[in-house]
């Protein structure tokens, strides 16, 4: 045998592995990387050519694109003098025109007051007459448009003016009653008050009279209580003055911001003959020019109730003249021009209660004055805002003495202490706080 040179047979062979040089695989390398070039540059996007090789799209994370929102549109300011869409007059039916039917509260009654008295007699614990003194059953009638106030203050104002009312009828032990309905389309602004009487008049037959009192009217003689003999003969009480009404047939010779009318069949007739003349729309505007023709110094706007019961007082005087009643004797409905800027005078020179030249408002009146700010004041806003802010506080001030505070001033709502605390009930000297805080003082010793 032959031996090789590894000392092993001849016959055996070493099987050896062979290797891929490795130029191969850079030639394979290139003949892709050429082929890729050859697309991108001779692909669909720059030539006809249509090479088969698949598309490969290489997506990178991305940040999430934020798309501006655009903010939402400011609502312009109510132009002055118009109403809101929250105002009175919005999503009503259509007005009434002048060759509609005449309008009407409802169903005519003609025997209301049998129907009240066979009701009172059939509940006897229902009296028409309350403790202490025999007074009258009263309830204290106001409200507000249904809709929150476009003035950012006319709410505030508001609540104020309802917890002023609140205070007086629960000093005089008075039911108060607040309305935010229109309980009739047709009568809107003015005038809905006289649906709203004719409703509570008949939903409260114990009730003998209704003191209705403007959301702009506030109390402020806390003490003063209304002469309830006085108006047994009649039927409407208005603070007014005869010579104006029935002479001068002045359009301000009465005012109907605070008056007491009688729960009978004469003042549902009353509000059946001003009702046609309120129906909002043409028939509104007619009898405004009408009013404006026959009441001296009254300007050509809409029909208000106001006008149209002077012009029912002057007309049909022998109807609804006895029966009425102008006080002057006191204000029950105060004009507030001339006294916002008194009541620290008042206070050093009058008590409340009281009769004489200086005696102290009942009510102070902002006529002119919108506190929910739904239609343009007749007087500048801060001037009106002024006055209410005085009002508000002289009025409060009278019921915080029975706790021993009231406000630094009647230009801010800060108070501070001027009694001490004391443990004895009623403890303070001031007779005309026992009387606030408890009616049968004011009737054991009238002022």
């Amino acid at each position: 045998m032959r031996e090789n040179h590894g000392g092993k047979p001849a016959g055996h062979r070493r099987h050896y592995r062979r290797c891929v040089p490795a130029a191969s695989n850079v030639a394979v390398a290139f003949l892709l990387l050429a082929i890729c070039v050859l697309y991108l540059v001779f692909g669909p996007a720059h030539s006809d050519l249509d090479l088969a090789i698949p598309r490969i799209r290489v997506k990178f994370k991305e940040q999430p694109v934020r798309t501006a929102v655009p903010a939402p549109p400011v609502a312009a300011a109510p132009a002055p003098g118009k109403a809101t869409d929250d105002g009175e007059d919005s999503r009503l039916p259509p007005p009434r025109q002048l060759t509609d039917p005449p309008y009407s509260l409802g169903r005519t009654i003609l025997d209301y007051d049998a129907r009240r008295s066979a009701w009172l007699a059939a509940h006897p614990e229902f009296t028409t007459r309350v403790a202490p003194g025999g007074r009258p059953r009263v309830l204290v009638v106001t409200g507000s448009a249904p809709g929150r106030c476009p003035d950012p203050d006319g709410d505030h104002l508001l609540l104020r003016a309802f917890k002023n009312k609140a205070d007086y009828c629960r000093v005089h032990g008075l039911e108060v009653f607040y309305n935010t309905a229109f309980l009739d389309a047709e009568m809107s602004g003015f005038w809905a008050k006289l649906p709203l009487l004719r409703t509570l008049m008949q939903a409260h037959p114990e009730v003998e009279l209704f003191w209705w009192v403007d959301s702009d009217a506030v109390f402020t003689d806390m003490l003063f209580e209304l002469p309830w003999e006085r108006y047994e003969p009649y039927n409407l009480v208005l603070h007014g003055w005869a010579a104006k009404v029935f002479e001068e047939k002045s359009w301000v010779g009465i005012n109907t911001g605070s008056f007491l009318i009688r729960n009978c069949q004469w003042s549902l007739d009353l509000l059946d003959a001003l009702a046609p003349m309120g129906p909002r729309g043409p028939v509104r505007d007619r009898y405004g020019e009408l009013f404006a023709r026959e009441l001296s110094g009254r300007p050509p706007f809409e029909a208000d109730d106001q006008s149209a019961l002077i012009y029912l007082l002057v007309t049909q005087r022998s109807r609804w003249g006895d029966k009425t009643f102008l006080e002057s004797t006191y204000e029950l409905n105060g004009f507030w021009e001339g006294i916002v800027d008194r009541y620290e005078e008042l206070r050093r020179k009058s008590r409340p209660g009281d009769l004489g030249d200086g005696r102290w408002p009942l009510v102070t009146h902002f006529v002119g004055c919108k506190p929910c700010r739904r239609y343009a004041d007749s007087y500048p806003a801060d001037r009106c805002r002024r006055g209410m802010e005085r009002a508000f506080n002289f009025a409060d001030d009278q019921i915080l003495r029975l706790y021993g505070f009231e406000h630094e001033s009647l230009n801010t709502t800060a108070v501070q202490r001027v009694r001490d605390e004391t443990g004895g009930p009623l403890d303070a000297d001031d007779e005309e706080l026992r009387r606030l805080l408890h009616p049968t003082f004011r009737a054991a010793k009238p002022t």
